[in-house]
């Protein structure tokens, strides 16, 4: 006998099972306070699982889709699209922070003192560039810490499996059939999510809890409800740009699980699977989704557009520097479109988007670790923020390259 579900609980059953789990982790986390830390391993188990299948994931996806395509124009095509999006999007996150923070300054009336010194190293740029693309051996490139090089390196092998024709054709079909494990596997995984991300989310709120609380309070009144606003506005504009109504609500349909994962686990590269799952059912077609969002996991940061904004006004308000001037927000906006869109892909590009903050503006070593723990605390939404953009980019990149009916209804 079967069991019939009423088409609301088909749609959004597991999204509300997943909701309801970090609602459950918060309130664990608020009872239990840093004892819920002891919850943390059986989060960490869910995390693991997922960080274990993401390289796997990423080269099976990228160089099966590569390896099908006849027309290598299209790549191109993708490619140019999908970076114009990201700088769109990017510049509009960081505008809409700004915004925020001249209403609200984040740090008017905080009293924090600078801590000692901090022990910067100089940025290398020329070896910064090098470690973002390359590795200097095979095995470096088997794990989550080298994505753009192994983003590269999939992108070579499916192009090197198409150039090879009817020889290549047995490699390309083993491609394809290894990213269907990878998805069916990722299916198994996220059966598991529900007891993941409630132990994660406890642990989360049950140690930074007393830190949102205390001195940075007024700089997370700003961040919270710009980034959970900008969540839901401009990514339901950006889904009804690239599907109108329908688009819409097929976006919203399915992008909660892959933002509750990103929210739980603080990790663009973890929510990567459930990413490629949720664009597969709304309808982006695999060519474009498997090559947007595994790099835009590395270089699209939109909720980093909108911490760096803050970062960088929280120092203003600390040093008592007027937030003002359209020198000075024009810099604000050109450093956050390079730490969100550029710096990001870049292995430690937190950090030196950081250190450009400082350097730019002139702010003293001691000002480095007060902004590195809003990038602490703003971790979770930011991260949502991060994650679902990259969807809801891939939508807009089939509406560029796919025409108004992409998407039937």
């Amino acid at each position: 006998m079967k069991n019939y579900l009423p088409p609301f609980l088909k749609s959004y059953g597991f999204s509300i099972l997943l909701i309801a789990s970090i609602i459950l982790g918060a309130i664990f986390g608020m009872i239990y306070q840093k004892e819920a830390v002891r919850l943390k391993p059986l989060g960490d188990i869910f995390l693991n699982l997922l960080f274990t299948v993401i390289v796997p994931l990423v080269f099976f996806s990228i160089s099966s889709t590569v390896a099908s395509m006849t027309n290598l124009k299209r790549l191109g095509k993708i490619l140019s699209v999908m970076i114009l999006i990201f700088v769109i999007t990017g510049i509009m996150a960081s505008a809409v922070m700004i915004a925020a923070v001249i209403f609200y300054p984040p740090a008017s009336g905080v009293n924090i003192p600078l801590p000692a010194t901090a022990d910067l190293q100089q940025i290398k740029a020329g070896d910064q560039m090098v470690r973002a693309f390359t590795v200097p051996d095979f095995p470096h490139i088997l794990s989550k810490n080298h994505m753009l090089p192994l983003i590269i390196f999939s992108m070579l092998v499916g192009l090197a499996a198409s150039a090879a024709g009817e020889k290549g054709k047995d490699f390309s079909r083993f491609l394809a059939s290894a990213n269907t494990v990878m998805m069916k596997l990722i299916s198994f995984i996220m059966y598991y999510a529900p007891i993941g991300l409630c132990a994660y989310f406890a642990y989360l709120v049950g140690v930074f809890g007393p830190e949102l609380l205390g001195s940075y309070a007024r700089a997370m009144a700003v961040y919270y409800p710009t980034a959970i606003g900008y969540f839901f506005l401009a990514f339901t504009l950006y889904a009804f740009i690239a599907g109108r109504a329908y688009g819409v609500k097929k976006f919203w349909t399915h992008i909660i699980p892959p933002a509750v994962t990103a929210l739980a686990t603080g990790s663009s590269m973890a929510t990567i699977p459930a990413n490629l799952q949720a664009a597969d059912k709304i309808g982006v077609p695999k060519d474009i989704s498997e090559v947007v969002i595994p790099i835009g996991a590395t270089m699209h940061m939109e909720g980093s557009c909108l911490a760096a904004v803050l970062k960088i006004a929280f120092l203003f308000g600390i040093f008592q520097m007027p937030f003002a001037g359209i020198e000075t927000i024009l810099t604000a906006l050109g450093i956050a479109l390079l730490t969100g869109v550029v710096v990001s892909g870049i292995p430690g590009g937190g950090t030196i988007g950081e250190l450009l903050i400082l350097s730019l503006y002139g702010f003293p070593p001691e000002a480095f670790p007060l902004i590195t723990m809003i990038g602490t605390l703003v971790d979770a939404p930011a991260t949502m923020v991060n994650a679902t953009g990259d969807n809801v980019s891939s939508m807009m990149v089939a509406r560029v390259l796919g025409g108004k009916e992409w998407m039937k209804g």
